[in-house]
């Protein structure tokens, strides 16, 4: 645990690290002033209002915004670029003519800010949390270089079809600092599924970041009979383009190694796009690939509001699982794909969330920001 900075070793309670939205000393820690903040019995959403300045968006729901904003240039990576930054790879011909399409990864220590002044000691692929949503075609040949830049063991376990010596457990694929290895498995099935570090211990392999979207497109003259859908879900198609497509990751941080998550959030960053909403066109429909990576805490959910969805479940069949509804659970490594539109909605912001309400207090809601036209 020497890892720990002494002032992350003070006990936060969960909403203190997020009510107080400071820095301590070297910008590493929440100020232990944190949890004193929370425990004030003044109007909650008084902070939250006068922290956000004229932000009309979150006003109304001040109570629930983390103050201040996350310096995103020095993480590294774009909370909004992170919906829809699909990582394709590199394309090579093999001898018999299939297509072989090539990832590279790299584990890297990093630290994070999750939420303004929460500074995370992260284990990351290719310096983000999560990692590069992976994306490819059903029955390509996939090859994924695996470099370990980390201080500690690591891996990739891929959640597919793929034999023993690629499964990234240890004695398949676990590798230590500065090593190398390489997987190599076919593209299949198609669907939404995901990847993570295998390595023991394994509550700590994820909970410090080590996981992402991969993406399985569905070819269709493997499915002739609904091929106009598997088009619609094959990146590059025209069909494909009339789609708004997000990438997003639930996802959540102990910040004091206690086993209990502080702070929750999608794709990493607590209330990001509440303070910078997701822009959708209201003629084109959505399709949201969703899962699940949040360590301690057994379920985890999605609620839509203003609107409902059409799911499936591991994104494996081309026709829903669940039709018409609004919210969904999702179990760790659980995921799914979501569809709907906002075509008979006027413009405005819809709000989604965690339907736990304490995650969505810690980080877990953003909004859609439904407009006519997209600049």
């Amino acid at each position: 645990m020497g890892e720990i900075s002494d002032c992350f070793r003070v006990r936060l309670s969960r909403r203190g690290v997020l009510g107080a939205g400071i820095l301590a000393a070297g910008g590493t820690a929440v100020a232990a002033t944190a949890a004193q903040q929370s425990s004030r019995t003044e109007h909650p959403g008084s902070t939250a209002r006068d922290g956000m300045g004229s932000a009309g968006h979150g006003s109304s729901h001040g109570a629930m915004m983390t103050v201040g904003e996350v310096d995103e240039e020095r993480n590294g990576f774009d909370t909004l670029k992170l919906l829809t930054d699909w990582e394709t790879g590199t394309v090579s011909r093999l001898p018999d003519g299939r297509v072989l399409r090539t990832f590279e990864i790299e584990a890297v220590d990093k630290e994070i800010e999750i939420a303004p002044g929460v500074m995370f000691p992260a284990w990351s692929y290719n310096g983000r949390i999560p990692g590069p949503a992976l994306r490819a075609t059903e029955g390509e040949r996939l090859r994924i270089v695996f470099r370990n830049y980390g201080s500690h063991p690591h891996s990739i376990h891929f959640h597919g079809i793929h034999s023993a010596r690629m499964d990234g457990i240890p004695g398949a694929g676990v590798i230590g600092p500065g090593e190398e290895f390489i997987y190599e498995f076919d593209a299949k099935p198609f669907g939404c599924h995901l990847y993570h570090c295998h390595a023991l211990p394994l509550k700590r392999h994820i909970h410090k970041g080590l996981y992402g979207l991969f993406v399985i497109d569905p070819d269709p003259t493997l499915h002739p009979d609904q091929a106009d859908i598997a088009r619609s879900r094959l990146l590059g198609t025209p069909e494909n383009a009339e789609w708004q497509e997000l990438a997003m990751v639930m996802n959540a941080f102990d910040t004091n190694f206690d086993d209990e998550n502080e702070v929750y959030a999608v794709n990493t960053v607590a209330h990001a796009y509440m303070k910078r909403p997701i822009p959708i066109r209201r003629d084109k429909p959505v399709r949201v690939y969703l899962t699940n990576l949040v360590e301690f805490d057994p379920i985890n959910s999605f609620h839509l509001h203003g609107n409902f969805f059409d799911y499936y479940d591991h994104g494996t069949t081309l026709d829903p699982t669940l039709r018409t509804v609004d919210t969904i659970t999702q179990c760790q490594a659980q995921r799914g794909i979501l569809e709907f539109s906002f075509k008979d909605h006027e413009p405005g912001l819809y709000m989604f969330h965690a339907h736990q309400s304490e995650f969505a207090e810690l980080g877990w809601m953003s909004f859609f920001d439904v407009k006519e036209a997209l600049a």
